[in-house]
């Protein structure tokens, strides 16, 4: 079918030209990039949150004296390792943060005037050789499929990979987020009551300072708990920021190139 083959394509090339110009998917892209770069920037706020959090709790000792046995609870063991993949965790949204505020700026570059005329006028050259059935100059292949990767590519990519991110990723992102924004103010309950000194106790303080070992000790497991939770929400949120900053795009920069070769540098039969 050369005809249908051969309107397909000149459909194709007019509307990539149309589409340099009036630039349909910048402005919607431009959005995706703005959302996840909010996305970034509270889950790395909540990181330095929890990371301040955990310092001042590692500072803590506290003292139980359960069924007159003394115990010293030390916070700081539990959280440490926690505190070291929370700094990791902010490192990585922040990169985040950056490669979003890096998509809106390539968005804006790639909507550059001179991009459209030069990738326009790519294509026009290139319809006039194929539709003539000419030989195709290699370079004008290339040149078309270079110029519309830079105009198109990065826009196609933030707005596939949101799409990808919203039909599987945003659930478990937002349980985690959530879990995250808690996780300071977890922490911050670890203070507990001092106990009286031990000379100046009556059965009642004793009974008293029971009841307060026990709530520490509970405080303590709670602590123990949040810690566990919050190691396997924090590496949750660091895999769906790496795929949707690295992972989903470069795959779809992959597929958009090969698709963009086979379409514009395949010889005309």
């Amino acid at each position: 079918m050369p005809l249908a083959r051969q309107l397909i394509l000149a459909l194709l090339v007019a509307g990539l030209v149309a589409c340099s110009w009036l630039a349909p998917l910048d402005a919607s892209a431009t959005q995706q990039a703005d959302a996840g770069l909010k996305r970034a920037l509270l889950s790395f706020a909540t990181a330095r949150a929890l990371n301040a959090a955990i310092s001042v709790a590692q500072g803590t000792e506290v003292s139980v004296q359960p069924g007159g046995m003394g115990v010293v609870l030390t916070p700081g063991e539990v959280l440490d390792p926690v505190n070291d993949l929370v700094e990791q965790f902010s490192n990585v949204m922040l990169a985040a943060s950056v490669a979003f505020g890096v998509q809106k700026m390539l968005i804006s570059m790639a909507g550059y005037w001179l991009i459209s005329l030069l990738m326009s006028a790519a294509a026009l050259c290139w319809a006039w050789f194929h539709f003539r059935r000419e030989a195709l100059p290699a370079w004008l292949s290339r040149t078309l499929v270079i110029l519309l990767m830079l105009r198109f590519a990065v826009p196609a990519v933030t707005i596939g990979s949101d799409l990808l991110f919203e039909k599987f990723l945003v659930a478990d992102y937002d349980a985690s987020q959530q879990v995250m924004s808690a996780a300071p103010a977890q922490v911050a309950r670890l203070d507990a009551p001092q106990p009286l000194p031990s000379g100046e106790q009556g059965l009642l303080d004793r009974i008293k300072g029971w009841g307060q070992d026990l709530e520490v000790k509970a405080r303590f497991d709670a602590l123990q708990q949040a810690a566990e939770q919050a190691t396997e929400h924090i590496i949750t949120l660091i895999v769906i920021f790496l795929l949707q900053t690295v992972v989903i795009p470069l795959l779809l920069l992959s597929g958009l190139y090969g698709l963009a070769r086979a379409a514009f540098q395949r010889p005309p039969r």
